[in-house]
Order: structure tokens, then sequence, then C-alpha cells
């Protein structure tokens, strides 16, 4: 069993796909070792385990808008696009989508996705409670109002299987796409925040080479006033993909046409499935004030990255305060970087990447390439202790750890 990406394969001894949460707490406390799987988009093993999987799509799919409330419950493995689909429907929205809409919203949270706006917070800050079944088998729901529930959102996968969240909802909205071509990077670099805050979602594309940025995304709010400043760039006059020798078949309509917020806050359409995606994705996340900084650095690697990315986008995401999203306390430049297949490769450039990137305090995200021995996790995240302390004392045999986590968290690796 592989991830999506196929570069990593499962080390699980056994798979389960369980019938009712009661099954599921079942199989958790007898575990010594598990692990629940979404729609497996994580790039490293921060899902992995080497005991026993468990997949989520077998359980009850629920998705239950409450308008009195303002929220809607869903089951952890629902994906973000069925749930907008099923939002939708009925009026309603939510406050953001990540660019890809096929991956599953308990995934998601947990590892701290996103989506883009300066004043967007990730996909986490809508979940106003989350069930989730601890390794005894207790299936415990968290609100607002309990101790945990800061940690345990964006858990990265320590303190529990989620089975269900609860995301406050807002009136559907429309939103438009424009494309600007050859933004010059002293332009960009000299009005990053202004162009980063010009539209409700921007992304810029690029592999940071030459003089110029190839593509920015701009998806502006119906009620938005169309760019009154290009800052140099050229409008798109055809639809395009990221990618520039890619046809623009799969993504999402551009050239200012107005349509509904599922259709276009994610690039690509949701009715493209994709297949196991030939590429590897590693992020970062630094505070907005550094980005000029930080891309400048990254520039002077162009000659070393080039070769072995498809593309990097960076995109401004809002604070929240989530004790281990990369987004805590912090407004936020994400450096997402796309890479070829080449996984050797890319392991061997990312601590060049990371050093040059780590003046600028820079986060990784939870679920892509990185490496953990680069970070001092405890200075980058100021309620990491609190954090590890409430992993031990809900998990104390590991039995939701794996190499990755025992890495992260500086716990002896269990033989």
């Amino acid at each position: 069993m592989k991830n999506w990406a196929g570069n990593l394969e499962y080390s699980s001894t056994e798979v389960h796909r369980p019938t009712s949460v009661g099954e599921l707490q079942e199989l958790v406390a007898n575990a010594s070792r598990i692990k629940a799987l979404g729609s497996r988009h994580s790039f490293n093993t921060v899902a992995d385990t080497d005991g026993t999987h468990i997949l989520l799509d077998a359980l009850p799919q629920e998705i239950a808008l409450n308008k009195d409330k303002g929220t809607v419950k869903v089951s952890g493995g629902i994906s973000y696009g069925a749930l907008g689909r099923a939002l939708e429907k009925q009026g309603y929205a939510i406050h953001n989508l990540a660019s890809l809409p096929h991956i599953s919203v308990a995934g998601a949270i947990q590892t701290g996705t996103h989506g883009s706006g300066v004043n967007n917070p990730s996909l986490a800050a809508a979940v106003v409670g989350v069930d989730l079944v601890r390794a005894s088998g207790e299936l415990v729901t968290l609100t607002a109002d309990d101790d945990e529930f800061l940690a345990s959102v964006v858990g990265v996968g320590a303190l529990g299987i989620v089975t269900g969240l609860e995301l406050a909802v807002r009136p559907s909205y429309e939103v438009r796409q424009r494309v600007l071509t050859d933004l010059s990077w002293d332009g960009a670099l000299a009005n990053f925040h202004t162009i980063a805050a010009s539209a409700y979602s921007v992304s810029f594309f690029t592999n940071y080479t030459g003089d110029a940025i190839p593509q920015v995304w701009f998806k502006a709010l119906d009620t938005e006033a169309p760019l009154a400043d290009l800052f140099g760039g050229t409008p798109a006059t055809a639809a395009l993909h990221p990618l520039p020798d890619m046809s623009a078949e799969n993504c999402t309509e551009q050239l200012d046409v107005p349509g509904k917020w599922l259709d276009r806050l994610p690039h690509f359409r949701h009715e493209f499935t994709p297949s196991n995606g030939e590429e590897l994705q590693s992020e970062f996340l630094l505070p907005l004030d550094q980005a000029p900084a930080a891309l400048q650095a990254v520039r002077g690697l162009a000659a070393t990255l080039a070769p072995l990315l498809f593309i990097s986008e960076i995109r401004a995401v809002a604070a929240d305060e989530f004790w281990l999203s990369p987004f805590y306390q912090q407004q936020s430049v994400a450096l997402h970087f796309t890479w070829k297949p080449l996984q050797a490769e890319v392991e061997a450039v990312l601590p060049e990447l990371e050093e040059a990137l780590r003046p600028f305090g820079a986060r990784p995200h939870w679920g892509k390439l990185f490496t953990p021995s680069q970070y001092d996790f405890a200075a980058l995240y100021p309620r990491f202790g609190d954090f590890r302390a409430l992993v031990q004392a809900n998990d104390p045999t590991g039995k939701f750890r794996n190499g990755l986590l025992d890495s992260v968290l500086g716990v002896a690796v269990r033989s």
C-alpha cells in the first residue's frame, strides 16, 4: 500500500476498514501501534506505522449542516470536494480551500494544510469541534472550551484518530480568477505584501530563475473591485496551467469569469480526479514580513533547485492559535515546492534549502518532505513542550507515534 505520490510504501502489517466508530475504538484499544490514513496525500511518513493502519472510508459518512449554529458536522474521511458540493447545494461555504479539492478533511487539518489569503487562516481555523479516539479507545469530543482543543486540532496524528469535525460555515460566495504573467522579481519583492493582499487569495508560481515570476493567480471575491494596478505584469488572455507546458483543461476557470467559491478557490477542478501524482512536495512557512528576504535567499539557490523543480508556489496565510500549526500566532508566507519524482536528489538538496530558510524562522509543513534534524521545534513552537507533555499523558506507550514523530518530539526511538 502506497501514498498518493507513490514515493512511500507503508510499513503496516495489518489494514482494517472499521464500519462503525465502536469497532474503531476496539481496534485502537487493542493495538500496540496504529495510525489512520485519509487520502494518503502526505509525502512523508507522518501517517505511517509498523502496526495497524485504519482506513476511514467505511465508517458512516456524514455531512450535516446546522443552519442555526452556522456549522456543519462532517466525517473525518470526507474530501473537501465532496463537502463543498454538499454545502453549496444548501447555499453555504467554508472560508477557504486548498489547491487540490480531493484531500480528506481530517488529514488536511491534522497536518496544518491551508489555502491562501493574507486574511484567511488555515483550514483548521474553521474547526469548532473535533471527535477523536484516544489511545485508550475512548471517544472524546473537544470544543474551544476544552483545554486540549488547541493542541488536538492540528495534532499531526499524535493525539488520536479523528472521526469527525464540526466546522464553521458562511453563506455561499462568488469568486473570479485572473492570471498575470511575467511579473518582475524587483516589482514583486518591493511590493510583496501589497500584491499578496490585493485579492482574497493570491498565488505566485515560479522556479526562481530569471528576472520575472511567470504567473500570479488572483482569486477575488465578486464584490471586490478589479485590480487597479497590474504591478507591471501582463494579463493572461487564455487559461493557463501553473506548469507552462501543461493544458489548462483541468484547472479551475480563469479570465475573470465569476463562479462559486468551490469552483475557483482550488487550482484544479473537482471533477478532475488525479491518479497517483508523479511528484514530491515540500513546504516551509515563515513570517510574512520576512518574505522578500527569504525569497531572495531561495533565488540564490535557483541553479541548484530549478533542475529538480516542477514549480514553486508562494502564498500568504493568516495566523491561528493551534499549538502545532505552522501559522501559530504568525501571519505567514508559504513557500511550496513541487519537485520532480527524484527522491534521493530532493532529499540531498533539502538541507541546503532549509539552512537558507533557517534565519527566517521557517517551519516545515507536517505532511511534506523535510529534514527533522534541521529544526529546533521547541524554539519554533512556543507551546511545543506543552504539546509533547500532552502526547505523553494521552499516549504513554507511543501507540500513535512512529519514527518521524519520535524524531520531531525528541523522544527515544522505540525498538
